[in-house]
């Protein structure tokens, strides 16, 4: 009988063992079939996919090693998409990119004239549920509205026209004659614009020089006057949409060809919708004889841009350009990785964005822009 006893017990002892052994190897069923967007899932094995519409725009370069540096910092797995100004390409990236396990996706998407490519990413995350953060170019609020689990990091894309604006009559007012080659009381310009349809470039081409004329109209000026009358929409386009700096090259060495001082009509100041326009139509100006910095020979027209790039910055130190409008790539980048730290710590998209200018009824964040002339 005490045999017997004994063999009972070594084998309740046994299964006691073994039982033990099961739970401390193995999570709960319920823990290993929430899916890869869950809260705990997110916090244990972000996987981020970048996408960014063209490496080769200044300002893209500069929010992109940014955002490399905090995404680094915050000890995140990312991998980052070139969409070369391409809305297929990119498209393309976005469906791989959730098909091999992203389960974070950060877009700076391509195509802005229409909703369409953005409401098809928005679509794709969704129906892998997983968050998506657009940034920089805007998206509709609609697109934001359509999944709970996406968000709009970028910029009041009125400001930063009305910024360059005031920037523009501040300068004239200060040195009207001087920047008047001609003498007859009218300041010719030529605007580069970045992209037909794209809602920064829109409204920059259009407040700068509307907000400019009401200033110089109620301080007894004339209205500037775009330098080819024949143009009615007052702006030269880059017809490939990358807001590029040969566009302005290209364009500007056509102008100076035919308007010059000699002539009566020269090209009294720039206007550009970011800053690597403006350092194309410098480049132009320069081999022209202009523009050629403090202290140097010939003189200086005026060129205005958009990003305080550190390219456009050490121009402007240089007395080679007048001003640009700071969009703040420092200020982009943390505030997405903001987000990101909420998703990868297992909290909703937009919580701990009290500090931030979030527009009312949608999730859209604007970093504001600054004013920079040296």
């Amino acid at each position: 009988m005490k045999k017997k006893l004994a063999i009972i017990v070594a084998a309740v002892l046994m299964l006691a063992t073994l039982a033990g052994c099961g739970s401390s190897s193995s999570a709960p069923a319920s823990a290993a079939s929430t899916p890869a967007s869950s809260t705990a899932a997110a916090a244990s094995d972000l996987n981020i996919a970048v996408f960014y519409y063209n490496y080769s725009d200044v300002y893209i370069s500069s929010v992109r090693n940014k955002m490399d540096e905090q995404l680094n910092a915050l000890g995140v797995t990312f991998n980052n998409y070139d969409g070369a100004g391409n809305q297929a390409q990119q498209t393309d990236q976005i469906n791989t990119a959730i098909t091999n396990g992203a389960n974070l996706l950060v877009v700076n998407i391509v195509e802005t004239s229409s909703p369409d490519a953005a409401q098809n990413a928005v679509d794709a995350a969704k129906a892998a549920g997983i968050p998506i953060i657009f940034f920089n170019r805007e998206v509709t609020d609609d697109v934001v509205k359509s999944y709970d689990k996406c968000a709009f990091v970028g910029t009041d894309a009125a400001e930063a026209g009305h910024m360059q604006g005031t920037m523009i009559s501040d300068y004239l007012l200060a040195n009207y004659d001087k920047v008047d080659l001609n003498g007859d009381g009218v300041i010719s310009y030529v605007m580069f614009k970045g992209q037909e349809g794209n809602k920064e470039a829109e409204y920059r081409t259009q407040y700068s020089v509307e907000d400019a004329d009401k200033a110089l109209v109620a301080a007894g000026k004339k209205e500037l006057a775009f330098y080819d009358a024949n143009n009615a929409s007052k702006y030269l386009v880059d017809q490939n949409g990358s807001w590029s700096a040969a566009a302005a090259t290209n364009y500007m060495d056509t102008i100076l060809a035919e308007y010059s001082e000699a002539n009566g009509n020269m090209i009294e100041m720039v206007i550009a919708n970011n800053d690597d326009m403006a350092q194309g139509a410098i480049s132009s100006l320069q081999t022209a004889g202009y523009n050629l910095g403090t202290g140097k020979d010939g003189k200086t027209i005026p060129v205005f841009g958009v990003d305080a790039v550190d390219s456009a910055k050490q121009l402007i130190q240089e007395g080679k350009m007048t001003g640009t409008i700071m969009q703040d790539a420092d200020g982009m980048a943390k505030t997405i990785v903001t987000l990101v730290g909420n998703v990868k710590n297992g909290a909703a998209l937009m919580d701990n964005t009290s500090s931030f200018n979030v527009d009312q009824g949608v999730a859209k964040i604007r970093v504001p822009y600054g004013v920079y002339t040296g």
